[in-house]
């Protein structure tokens, strides 16, 4: 089993209720829009996958790649910064999330928590909201979860303050 922290969209702000509420992950997954040092902070806490957003910078482009694809225990996971959600995919990942969807898609950007499940594929689609304190969202969020062998369970929704 391994427990998952879900961040997206800190623009450069790292709130230290983020550590206490990843305490116990395993992992942190960070969609996109670092801002500068944020990266950094969080691959010193615990092990980070993450992609890049819009407003991240060519060293972070350097790192962390546009769509990251992997596995987790037995779920393959897409996570990419600029997705959209079910009924309403980007165009960029239209076309592959149809012929291959996995089982779990994670997008950032709107800065809209957001749980759904798309019957049409078969897909969980997990958005953080924003833990930042750039955009127009009110309250910081983050999502922790777990996965076990093809199960992802336990999920539960954090809100850690106004931005």
């Amino acid at each position: 089993m391994k427990k998952i922290g879900l961040i997206s969209d800190t623009h450069g702000f790292l709130d230290d209720a983020v550590f206490k509420h990843f305490d116990e992950c395993d992992e942190i997954w960070h969609a996109g829009d670092f801002g500068p040092g944020v990266a950094e902070r969080l691959a010193a806490f615990k092990p980070l996958k993450g992609v890049y957003g819009n407003i991240d910078d060519k060293e972070i482009r350097a790192v962390y790649p546009e769509h990251l694809r992997f596995n987790c225990e037995k779920v393959d996971v897409w996570m990419t910064h600029i997705g959209g959600y079910p009924g309403r995919y980007s165009p960029l990942v239209k076309p592959e999330i149809y012929t291959k969807p996995p089982m779990l898609f994670i997008s950032g950007h709107s800065h809209i928590l957001k749980v759904m499940y798309d019957k049409k594929i078969n897909c969980l689609h997990i958005n953080p909201g924003a833990a930042g304190n750039s955009g127009w969202h009110r309250i910081k969020t983050l999502i922790r979860f777990c996965i076990s062998e093809e199960k992802i369970h336990t999920l539960v929704a954090i809100e850690i303050g106004n931005r």
